[in-house]
Order: structure tokens, then sequence, then C-alpha cells
């Protein structure tokens, strides 16, 4: 039986790990991209712009979704997306300062 080790990192590496697992994907990025062009809450046009069948962009928008890094709402076959900017300021600060300390820790190191 496997066992979960997540325990054993702390909240920030995880919570680092969950969001760049969400956005692995060109397709998430591109719409993310779109959301961002667009500044407004956006519905039906992700799918038109989108070179992905209608399910498949729906699969992405969950696991945007998932990951807090959009917003969205639902009003029986119509939905609504734009960006939670909030997530991205927390993810964009909590990035820095991973980069940080790895360039701190490796200016003090001798590497190949």
């Amino acid at each position: 039986m496997a066992i979960n080790k997540k325990e054993a990192f702390t909240d920030t590496d995880q919570k680092l790990a969950d969001l760049a697992k969400a956005m692995a994907h060109p397709a998430r990025i591109a719409i993310l991209r779109i959301l961002a062009q667009r500044n407004t809450c956006i519905c039906g046009e992700i799918v038109e712009v989108m070179p992905l069948a209608q399910a498949t962009v729906s699969q992405h928008l969950k696991e945007l979704l998932n990951a807090n890094l959009i917003k969205g709402t639902i009003d029986g076959k119509k939905s609504c997306y734009c960006i939670n900017w909030e997530t991205f300021k927390n993810f964009n600060a909590d990035f820095n300062t991973l980069f940080g300390d790895l360039q701190v820790s490796a200016a003090n190191q001798a590497c190949c």
C-alpha cells in the first residue's frame, strides 16, 4: 500500500505544486491569456477561440476552477469565467520567494 508523503512538505510548497500542476497544460495557459486580455467574465467565447472541443475546454476550466485560478458562475447552460487575481497575487509572491531562496542557496555552492 502506497503512503502519501505529501504531509512531509510545507503548506506553501504543496500549494505551489498544486498551482503549478493546474497551469501545466498549454490549453490552460491559453485560457488564462484569453481571460486576462478580455478582463471581464467570458462565457461561450472561450470555446470559439480555442482549437479544442467544448468538452475539453470545460475540463480545463474545471481544473483552473479547482485550483482557484479562475472564478466562475453557472446559470443554467451559461457559464461565465474570470481570473481570480487574488490567487495570482499570492502565487506570484510565493514563487518569487521560492526563486529568491533558490538563488541565495545556489550562490553559496560550487556546482558543475
